[in-house]
This record gives structure tokens, sequence and C-alpha cells, in this order.
């Protein structure tokens, strides 16, 4: 559940001077860089916890994998939605980690976005913890196929379904790209051309495990860093969480620039609460003149 709206606060008077301890935290480092859904939110994706954001139910792993019903629900859901993570544009703050990457500044990014707009900005290494929304993948066989692709049949078996949700800007999109819909009991879903096994996004549903390969890549980011920025997540969940809980213990800074509180408030260095979009920029112009 997401704070309540009253929560929010607006960003510092003088943006420059509550980025100060960070820089002073920071200064002469390379960091790495934990993102949640927050950086994205000035993209048009909005976020589950950002205060005042409406409350979800999102699908389970266990829900999908055990009923025809919730499959057909949710890609009933997300053939109209996947395509606004497409069409969604890097902003400010994804640019300005792409820039701090290229001035040599991060090991690189982890990141909890699904979108690619990290990769679509200029970052080079990037980790994404909870999957990629271009990739579906079959849970028996292993066969990738592009989401493109797989929009492709998805069309075929049910070639009038865009046009009856045509005006998206009037449903609710959420941010693993599904729109909430009341009744998709006549979708067709597809199964695995290869071996009729389940067709899964390449993404990491509630209750679902992230492949330990991905962790092990972000771990090898955020231990090759000497501190470790938060931009945009909440830290609500325990994947995000464990990288703050992990450079707090080996006594490396950890800084944090939100839109409200966060679960590692209390390990943070130092923290500011504003938009991603503001405040990673002049971070970067601040933390490149004590290179």
């Amino acid at each position: 559940m997401a704070p309540p709206a009253e929560e929010r606060r607006p960003d510092p008077p003088d943006l420059r001077a509550a980025l100060e301890p960070l820089v002073s935290a920071f200064a002469g480092r390379r960091l790495a860089v934990l993102t949640g859904a927050g950086i994205s939110t000035d993209s048009g994706i909005p976020d589950y916890r950002s205060p005042g954001s409406a409350p979800r139910r999102p699908m389970t792993h266990q829900q999908f994998v055990a009923s025809d019903r919730f499959r057909r629900h949710y890609w009933a859901r997300n053939h109209l939605g996947w395509r606004h993570l497409q069409q969604a544009e890097p902003n400010a703050g994804h640019r300005a980690l792409a820039a701090m990457e290229r001035d040599g500044l991060l090991t690189g990014v982890i990141t909890q976005n699904i979108d690619l707009l990290h990769v679509r900005a200029g970052s080079r290494t990037v980790v994404h913890l909870h999957g990629r929304y271009d990739r579906v993948l079959c849970l028996s066989c292993g066969l990738e196929i592009s989401r493109e692709e797989h929009d492709r049949v998805l069309v075929e078996l049910n070639p009038h379904w865009r046009e009856r949700f045509a005006e998206l800007e009037d449903l609710e999109v959420a941010p693993d790209a599904d729109v909430v819909l009341e009744s998709t009991a006549d979708f067709r879903i597809a199964d695995c051309p290869r071996c009729g096994g389940i067709l899964k996004p390449d993404v990491v549903f509630f209750g679902d495990n992230t492949p330990r390969e991905r962790v092990e890549a972000a771990y090898a980011i955020a231990d090759e860093a000497e501190g470790l920025l938060v931009a945009g997540s909440s830290l609500a969940v325990m994947g995000g969480l464990r990288f703050a809980r992990r450079a707090a213990k080996a006594g490396r800074p950890v800084g944090i620039v939100n839109r409200g509180s966060t679960r590692g408030d209390d390990l943070a260095t130092a923290s500011v609460h504003a938009g991603t979009s503001q405040a990673l920029p002049l971070l970067a112009e601040m933390l490149a003149a004590h290179r």
C-alpha cells in the first residue's frame, strides 16, 4: 500500500545545498546505482509506492502458473499496455546516470525496472533485477521469444481486441505494463510453439524469485563500487534493500534520492527527498567537479 498523498514532499527549495551531504559522502568514489520505479515516473510510467499512488493488486507468480483464467487476464491486459513501455522515453535522470558511467563515476546500474529506459538512455552496464518487458520465455523448455513476435501471435488470435479498447489514455496503465480491465474471459492466449508449455514474460512477478545469476551480476557491480546510490526506490522489497544493507555492512556510504521515505533510511549516510529527474543531473555535475 502506498503512503497517503499528504506524505508527498516538495523538492527542496535549494536542491544544490540539499545534495551537498551526498556529494561529501561520494566525492572521489566510484558508485553503484540502484534504481526503482521512481526514476521512470517522469517518463510517464506510474509506480506502486509513491505517496498518493492508487492501490493495486499485482498478479502473483503462483496465480499465473496455476490458472488459465489468470494467464488470460494477464495477457489480455498486457497485450494492450506493453507498448506504453515501448513508447516511453528516457528522462533527465536516466540520461544523467548514463553520463556518469561514461565519465567513469559508476561501476554500473542495478535496476528494479523492466522498462529498458536505462539502456535506451545509453547506460552500458545494467542488470535488470526484475527482468525486461521485451522478452517472453517458456517455463518448460526455456524458449525465448521477442515480445514483438508474441504480440503478432496474440493479434492473430484476438484480431479485434485492441479496437475494443482503442483509447488507451482512457484506461489505467500499471507499472508492469498491464492495463486494468474488468473482463478478459474471451481473450485467447498462446502456448509455447515448440513444446506447448506456459509462456511468461521475462519479468519477476510478486512471489517469484530473481534468477541467481542476475543477483550475482548485481552484487559484482555493487562490490566493485566504493558507494551505493539509491535513486527512485522505496526499498520496500528485500530484492533492493539487500544491496543497501550489504553496502552499509561493508562500510561503504549509502546515499538515497527519492520522493518520500524509504525502508533503508536508517542505513543512509545521506538522503535527499527530491525527484530524480531534477536531482540526478545536478548530482552528476557536482560529483564530476570532485574528480
